[in-house]
């Protein structure tokens, strides 16, 4: 008898019901997502996903929604808040669910995203950064969590049938 692993990718998190974060998975990790049934997935990496995990995503038909921008300039910089707004709006939206958000190593524009998203539920700031920082590691980008402390939740568009964890 065979037994079957299933590997997360790194930094994996359950966010809320069906919202999921991580880094970039590889091969091994490929097994496990296809038992979370994901519909769509939020990049925010300025570059593509490998050529590996675009061919699982069409594999199992799977909608990659690619919200990365590279700025040469300062490759540090947190994500702005129109990518910030446009992953919210998908996030929030739950005919997208099953749905994971992931960059390249699942730490800071995914935390600066999932920080947000903690800011429009209503946590306090000390939870979010807390959160935040568990998955950025020694890493952790003071820039980001000054972009969610200033972040406007105002500016968020709620759907008329958001998810109910909101």
């Amino acid at each position: 008898m065979t037994y079957q692993r299933y590997v997360p990718p790194s930094n994996f998190g359950y966010i809320e019901e069906h919202l999921y974060r991580s880094g970039q998975p590889n091969e091994l990790n490929y097994p496990f997502l296809e038992r979370l049934g994901l519909k769509h997935i939020v990049w925010l990496a300025p570059e593509e996903p490998n050529q590996s995990f675009l061919n699982f995503l069409d594999d199992q038909d799977i909608r990659l929604h690619h919200l990365g921008v590279f700025n040469p300039a300062n490759a540090w910089e947190p994500v702005t808040e129109d990518v910030v707004l446009e992953a919210l709006a998908l996030i929030l939206d739950p005919c997208h669910h099953p749905m994971a958000i992931m960059c390249n190593l699942g730490r800071h524009r995914t935390g600066t995203v999932v920080g947000c998203l903690r800011k429009l539920q209503r946590w306090n700031l000390a939870s979010i950064f807390e959160e935040y920082r568990r998955y950025a590691g020694q890493k952790v980008r003071l820039l980001n969590e000054q972009f969610i402390e200033l972040f406007d939740t105002d500016l968020v568009r709620i759907p008329e049938d958001p998810p109910k964890w909101l």
